[in-house]
C-alpha cells in the first residue's frame, strides 16, 4: 500500500489547481482547450473512487443473474450472447434491474450532473 496521498486525490488536486488558478488567467481557445482536460481530470477522479465498487456490484449482479462466474468482460460477453440468441430479454427476473442499476452506476462516472440521471436520484 501507498502512503497518502492517493492517486485519486493527487488528479483532484491537478484538476483543482488548475481549474482554480489556471483557468482565470487564460482566454480564448486555450480556456476551451484547459476546460477539456480538467474534465479528463475530473473523470479520472471519479474512476478512481468509484469504479471498484460499481464494478464489484455489476460482477455480483451478472453472477447472481447468470448462475455462473467469471471476469466482469466475460460475464458481460455472456449476457450480451444471450440477449442476442434471444435466450434473455428484458422479462427475464433480474435483467432489467441489473441492466439500470449498471446503467447508473456509469452514469456516476461519466456523466454525474446530467439531468436525466440526477432526476433519478432524487427521492420518490
Amino acid at each position: 500500500m501507498q502512503d497518502e496521498p492517493r492517486p485519486d486525490e493527487l488528479v483532484k488536486a491537478v484538476a483543482d489547481f488548475l481549474r482554480n488558478d489556471i483557468a482565470p488567467q487564460i482566454s480564448g481557445h486555450a480556456t476551451f482547450k484547459l476546460r477539456v482536460a480538467i474534465n479528463a481530470l475530473d473523470l479520472v477522479t471519479r474512476q478512481l473512487t468509484l469504479a471498484g465498487d460499481s464494478d464489484a456490484a455489476e460482477l455480483h449482479g451478472l453472477t447472481m443473474l447468470l448462475g455462473v462466474h467469471g471476469s466482469l468482460e466475460g460475464l458481460n460477453r455472456d449476457l450480451a450472447d444471450r440477449i442476442a440468441q434471444g435466450d434473455v430479454d428484458l422479462t427475464t427476473p433480474g435483467v432489467k434491474e441489473h441492466l439500470w442499476q449498471t446503467t447508473l452506476a456509469k452514469l456516476a462516472v461519466d456523466q454525474p450532473n446530467y439531468a436525466a440521471y440526477k432526476r433519478e436520484l432524487e427521492p420518490k
